[in-house]
């Protein structure tokens, strides 16, 4: 057997002075994914595998992946864990074993106007003992980071929380390595307050965006607002901008007048050190978990020099890394860009981090000749989730009757004005479409006939001031929709959507003919007339169709004909749905056998109503007992007066 040791492997290890060297080296973060308010407000087609597929592709080997855990928490004491984000997450776990991609599951409940405080030491272990138990079992490209940028607690306190919530994970997962960090915002200043914890299978992590002048300018979400532009890397004075009368007198000040100083590749290297210093003299990995320069007020010249200088010193030394972050305001996509991975990235970016560049094409907008989807189960790849809700509550994932699949939209109590919203990326040119009678698409429900709402397109602002983003709309309504508390099927020409005027810079423009369907940005469904309080809506299935092709049917209380589903998800763990249409009253009989024929579970042999059915399988037997990983199938047998259905469909559990 042949070994071979790379001449970076050998350099690595003497650079560090032998120090314990992390399993990965170079990756990013796929922030605003899973940090949100709650579980149902996820669009989980925002990353796909796909993305994972082009991140491994540039050279790197690992994902850090940022989730609230607190928001998909549940009240206390149990803080349990919504089975909605497990769904997904689950998925991704997949993703990432699949293409051998390390994947750091980052608690980032975190919010940098709240200090941490040693109240949320109950949650912290709750939600910690909920994700070891789920995952103890996944491989060990899978990590655990116990929360991100604890900051306002004393370092001690600190210290002797995560020592906790080490043991507590450690009683249910001994396997799989965790990340820790420094209170002070994982500042590597705090790096040397941090004790020697007992227990070995520990990742250290700290973050570095110094100089904070130039890595932060244009923040708005620090106090004050860095609304400063254009600050050079490194420091020359020939391009450095004046500071702001707004600033003068701040903490900002104080880093501008230091920045000749500190705006050098030696500084930022000598800041670096103290990191370096406390992983040679711990003989601990280190992993930087974030780095970053923000986009809108730098130019790409500078940022690609500092990313230069502080992934070469991290590598030089052997730190891993994980930038911050894929896409977003510190990532990877040109200023202004669609964020699209063939037209998009900012290739000296890509460069400057020692990545591979992938090729690039230059985008040009084509009208569409064919339909497309917007929403079924989730919201298209392709679309941004841009609505605006001020009251009530809206969920892509509900589970209340979906017309097919597992999901769909529930929508209740809005405030007038509120929509569910469908951002184009990139925009889209539907001019021959509209040209060739096509039409929108979608099923509707809702048993309140007062119920009147708007959906509509919006164009593309252009640079032309007297443009703006104009609205073309259809009303439904009872007329329109039949609100008989029931699944509607409805098919909206394109043709016939009437123009309604724009709303830009906080005023009304009355239509004036130019709505253009070549460059559509949003579509939109909206409580235009009156609030929504009260009132419950559901959608499925919307999409531009042909209706030469897709026939409608206005009322649908039924299924026209037998239907056995594909359980969804599949494969499996360790709950999956199982639907089926009936067309007619019939005797059904729904069982699961496994692969030599055994019969497993039988859920019902009972005589069901026309319409449709679904029942969800644990995995568990006719004696409540869990069944192993493997296949199965499950077979519905339906007896009617006039008819007699049966299919089989084949399941996989992977525990």
């Amino acid at each position: 057997m042949r070994f071979i040791i790379s001449v970076f492997t050998i350099f690595m290890a003497l650079s560090t002075g032998n120090a314990a060297e992390v399993p990965f080296h170079r990756g990013f973060n796929l922030s605003g994914w899973l940090e949100q308010p709650q579980a149902e407000q996820i669009q989980f087609t925002r990353f796909t595998k796909e993305d994972f597929v082009h991140i491994k592709n540039m050279g790197c080997d690992h994902i850090r992946l940022p989730m609230h855990l607190f928001n998909m928490a549940g009240e206390a004491p149990d803080y349990t864990i919504d089975p909605l984000f497990f769904f997904f997450l689950d998925q991704i776990v997949d993703w990432a074993e699949d293409l051998q991609l390390h994947l750091i599951l980052d608690n980032h409940s975190f919010d940098p106007a709240v200090n941490t405080s040693p109240g949320i030491l109950g949650e912290l272990t709750a939600v910690w003992k909920q994700m070891a138990g789920r995952y103890k079992d996944r491989s060990n490209l899978i990590y655990y980071e116990i929360l991100n940028e604890p900051h306002g607690i004393a370092d001690a306190i600190w210290n002797d929380m995560q020592k906790t919530v080490i043991d507590t994970i450690r009683t249910v997962d001994q396997k799989h390595t965790l990340t820790v960090g420094p209170a002070g915002w994982n500042g590597y200043n705090n790096l040397k307050f941090m004790p020697v914890y007992s227990d070995t299978n520990l990742i250290y992590t700290f973050h570095f965006y110094d100089p904070f002048l130039f890595t932060h300018q244009g923040a708005g979400w620090v106090d004050p607002p860095m609304n400063i532009a254009g600050v050079p890397f490194p420091y020359d004075a020939a391009r450095m901008p004046s500071l702001p009368n707004s600033l003068k007198g701040t903490w900002i000040e104080s880093i501008y007048n230091n920045y000749p100083e500190n705006g050098t590749d030696a500084w930022v290297k000598s800041q670096i050190d103290i990191a370096i210093n406390f992983m040679k003299n711990r003989n601990v990995p280190l992993w930087c978990g974030e780095f970053g320069a923000h986009i809108p007020n730098s130019t790409t010249e500078d940022r690609a020099r500092w990313l230069q200088t502080v992934h070469s010193y991290f590598q030089e030394n052997g730190i891993a890394w994980s930038m911050w972050e894929f896409a977003g305001s510190f990532g990877i996509f040109k200023p202004g860009s669609n964020g699209l991975f063939d037209y998009d990235v900012n290739i000296p970016i890509i460069e400057a981090l020692g990545l591979t560049p992938p090729p690039q094409k230059e985008f040009r907008l084509t009208p569409d000749t064919t339909g497309f989807k917007m929403y079924n189960d989730f919201i298209a790849p392709g679309f941004r989730e841009s609505s605006w809700i001020s009251n009530g509550t809206l969920s892509f994932y509900s589970q209340d009757r979906p017309i097919s699949g597992q999901y769909c939209i529930h929508w209740a109590g809005a405030d007038q004005y509120n929509n569910i919203g469908f951002q184009f990326t990139p925009v889209k040119d539907m001019s021959k479409l509209v040209a060739q009678g096509f039409a929108i698409d979608f099923w509707i429900r809702c048993a309140q006939p007062s119920a009147k709402i708007d959906i509509r397109f919006l164009d593309t602002k252009t640079d032309d001031p007297a443009d703006h983003p104009w609205r073309i709309r259809y009303t439904i309504d009872n007329a329109v929709a039949g609100w008989n508390g029931q699944w509607n099927h409805l098919q909206i020409l394109l043709q016939d959507f009437s123009e309604q005027g724009a709303w830009d810079n906080n005023q009304w423009y009355n239509p004036k003919g130019d709505f253009d369907w070549t460059r559509i940005d949003r579509f939109e469904i909206v409580a235009e007339h009156s609030d929504l309080h009260g009132i419950d809506l559901y959608f499925d299935n919307i999409r531009i169709v042909d209706p030469n092709v897709v026939q409608v049917q206005t009322k649908m209380s039924v299924p026209v004909q037998f239907n056995f589903l594909q359980n969804y998800p599949n494969p499996f763990n360790p709950t999956t749905r199982i639907q089926y249409n009936l067309a007619q009253p019939g005797k059904v009989d729904l069982t699961v056998f496994d692969v030599s024929g055994q019969k497993v579970r039988r859920f019902l042999l009972a005589q069901q109503a026309a319409g449709q059915h679904a029942v969800t399988w644990n995995a568990r037997n006719d004696l409540g007992q869990p069944v192993s990983s493997g296949v199965y199938f499950c077979r519905l047998i339906v007896k009617g007066k006039s008819s007699r259905f049966s299919e089989t469909k084949k399941m996989i559990l992977v525990r």
